[in-house]
């Protein structure tokens, strides 16, 4: 089974949460999911040995947190291609991180990236743990699959 990572940063706890909910459904799968705040990610290395990748960060400003864009450099050092990918992120208003993520992981980071990006407002609203378990139980049967 296969064995994935979800890279985190978060204003108000929110996306921490969606983190967790995701690899919750991955776990349910049978994968396991090592759950981290992008922050600890410090080198390429740190990015190691996994078959999985998700990367979240809330929307501020119309723009993804720093700490996510510099993990995201960091990533592009870590030859991740074609290693099973996603994103996702809360939202106040606009929510452009979670897509701007999803198109560096398909396009830059040649990942193989799973639906679209998961964009919640909170998990706690409308459906939102259902669909960020969801989330992390496609990317599981994906990494079953590889």
């Amino acid at each position: 089974m296969g064995k994935a990572l979800v890279v985190y940063c978060t204003r108000a706890g929110a996306t921490k949460k969606i983190a967790d909910l995701i690899a919750e459904g991955i776990r349910i799968e049978g994968g396991e999911a090592d759950v981290v705040n992008a922050t600890a990610v410090k080198n390429e290395a740190d990015l190691h040995g996994y078959d999985g990748y998700l990367f979240g960060s809330p929307t501020y400003h119309g723009e993804m947190m720093q700490a996510m864009k510099t993990m995201l450099f960091l990533a592009e050092k870590a030859n991740l291609e074609g290693k099973v990918g996603g994103s996702f992120g809360a939202f106040g208003w606009s929510g452009e991180a979670p897509g701007r993520i999803f198109d560096t992981m398909d396009h830059i980071l040649k990942m193989d990236v799973v639906g679209g990006p998961l964009r919640l407002k909170s998990a706690a609203l409308g459906g939102g743990t259902e669909m960020a378990q969801g989330y992390g139980r496609e990317i599981g049967k994906k990494l079953s699959a590889s």
